[in-house]
């Protein structure tokens, strides 16, 4: 049965078998690790904790309440914005923390109350907002 379809339409059939395992195989190769890369990365991204971390935190938490508590600042903004970056950081660390935070629904005459009520939480919490210094001794 040689004779009942062109000899090119038997040479592409021949060319279609011989060929077409080779270009799967390579596509294979070429997307396999580019597909499981790309799902090993989304798992990552996945366990990665969104935001700054507790240490860190913990850490601004600190300094802003040396600030706070320290020598008086020079102007009222400079006073202002101080409390103000403190009290999204308390925020932030309750948060974190998974503590009731009464200062984020604070209103303004309320908010030094409210400061101390999620000071105690955070120590409550665990959080030592006045750490013991380098130098103290320890009974």
């Amino acid at each position: 049965m040689t004779g009942d379809r062109p000899a090119i339409v038997g040479l592409l059939l021949y060319l279609l078998v011989a060929v077409t395992p080779t270009v799967l195989f390579w596509m294979l190769l070429r997307a396999l690790p580019a597909a499981v890369t790309s799902l090993l990365d989304r798992r990552r991204q996945r366990r990665m904790p969104c935001g700054p971390s507790l240490e860190s935190v913990v850490g601004n938490l600190r300094r802003l309440r040396r600030e706070v508590r320290g020598k008086p600042q020079a102007t009222q903004v400079r006073r202002v914005a101080l409390l103000a970056a403190y009290d999204d950081t308390l925020i932030d660390a309750c948060k974190l923390v998974q503590v009731d935070a009464p200062l984020a629904a604070a209103t303004a005459a309320d908010r030094p109350f409210a400061r101390l009520l999620t000071e105690a939480a955070l120590e409550a919490a665990g959080i030592a907002l006045d750490p013991p210094s380098r130098g103290a001794a320890t009974t």
